[in-house]
């Protein structure tokens, strides 16, 4: 009777830690309008204030099929980006965002500075996070949460590569799969990510696309790499 008590055991272990992985995503904000608009429109950005809400939702269709039955979705959203462009466009972006996670059974989570980050990500439990996926603006050195929200062509509020050990490394699962759909993290996060978490972080070295997430396709990519 020992051997079938152990079996038993053991697939207890496995059900606790399969319902208890994470699959995070990270969405920064949109720039603001009347900034956007002062630059030639071939180097004008967020036209569309949903560009990284849509293609959030269309990771979260992905996950949800790759992972049947283990798919805890944690959407960490910068709030303020999406509190001021709303007020500019005279929307309840926020209420808009929040519907979305409701009807998707999404665990929402606000985040409203760097540190409220970092605090969110410590949060998640011990190799718990499967996959992480950020869409944002991003440089080769920081995904911007808030890139032309409160100053033209500025982050105010971001993950810096140097803000990196400051997030717990024992939140990521053993191979978990990590990438950033924003600009040029290949260039140099990717690998401080992987020096600071041990896990590879996919990135494109030099710019992505979001112009077809309208399409129902996710960001276009220039070389991307693990």
């Amino acid at each position: 009777m020992v051997r079938p008590l152990r079996l038993a055991l053991l697939a207890l272990v496995s059900t606790i830690s399969v319902a208890s992985a994470d699959h995070v995503i990270l969405t920064g904000g949109p720039a603001m309008r009347k900034f956007e608009d002062l630059r030639v429109p071939q180097d004008q950005h967020d036209r569309w204030w949903a560009n990284f809400v849509r293609a959030s939702t269309l990771r979260m269709d992905e996950i949800r099929k790759a992972y049947p039955g283990n798919e805890q979705i944690v959407w960490m959203v910068y709030r303020p980006g999406y509190q001021e462009r709303g007020a500019e466009d005279r929307q309840p972006y926020t209420t808009w965002i929040g519907d979305i996670a409701r009807k998707r059974n999404i665990s929402l989570v606000w985040v409203d500075s760097t540190s409220s980050l970092i605090s969110s990500l410590n949060a998640r439990p011990s190799g718990s996070v499967t996959t992480f996926d950020y869409f944002g603006h991003s440089n080769s050195h920081c995904f911007m949460l808030d890139y032309g929200n409160l100053i033209m062509g500025a982050c105010t509020a971001g993950l810096h590569e140097k803000d990196l050990p400051k997030v717990k490394s024992s939140i990521f699962a053993k191979n978990s799969y990590c990438k950033s759909w924003g600009c040029h993290t290949a260039e140099s996060m990717s690998g401080n990510w992987k020096s600071a978490f041990g896990t590879k972080l996919e990135g494109a070295m030099g710019k992505t696309d979001y112009t077809v997430v309208g399409k129902g396709q996710l960001p276009l990519g220039e070389d991307w790499v693990r």
